[in-house]
């Protein structure tokens, strides 16, 4: 059972309206991730500005969402797992690369290294060195793309710590969490 209120965007303030509204129009539905942060406007606010902010960016929403399966897994939020497995395959992604993305892997050097990076940010807390960096470069990653890799990281880890600890019900078609079972 979640732990805060689904905000009902038919039932709140003008503000947490407006901007569920918003949500409702790009997805179609109002995910209840939304709602559930919707209890607090600045985080909504905040939460929604960078997924746009994100999605204008240059990685791309097949990596971006590659990238969040891999963060959703190696955080348990089976939430974010189901939610970015949907959206990947939106942008295009097989159900292969997102479940080999969700595993931290890809058959794709370019994006493997991304994913490596991304799980050693989540895993080491962000202390990684100058040698993961250039891995990066060398895979050829401009360093703003490398700064839009640590904010995909932080955004999901946002996500997922708001799934998790506010137990939100899962509203897309569940994929099973692999983490823990691989050592990755």
């Amino acid at each position: 059972m979640n732990r805060v209120p689904l905000i009902d965007r038919a039932d709140t303030t003008a503000e947490r309206k407006a901007l569920l509204d918003e949500i409702h129009g790009a997805f179609g539905a109002t995910p209840n991730m939304f709602r559930a942060v919707a209890n607090s406007p600045a985080a909504l606010r905040s939460m929604w500005g960078s997924f746009g902010a994100l999605g204008g960016g240059k990685l791309g929403a097949r990596l971006g969402e590659q990238i969040a399966v891999a963060v959703a897994d190696r955080n348990a939020c089976a939430y974010c797992l189901a939610a970015h497995t949907a959206l990947g395959l939106k942008a295009g992604a097989s159900a292969e690369e997102m479940a080999a993305a969700q595993a931290g892997q890809s058959g794709d050097p370019r994006t493997q290294a991304a994913l490596r990076f991304a799980l050693k940010v989540v895993g080491e807390r962000a202390q990684v060195g100058s040698a993961d960096v250039q891995a990066l470069r060398d895979a050829g990653f401009s360093d703003e793309e490398v700064v839009e890799i640590l904010a995909h990281v932080a955004l999901n880890l946002f996500t997922n710590y708001v799934n998790v600890a506010l137990a939100v019900p899962v509203d897309f078609p569940a994929v099973r969490l692999r983490q823990g079972q691989t050592g990755v």
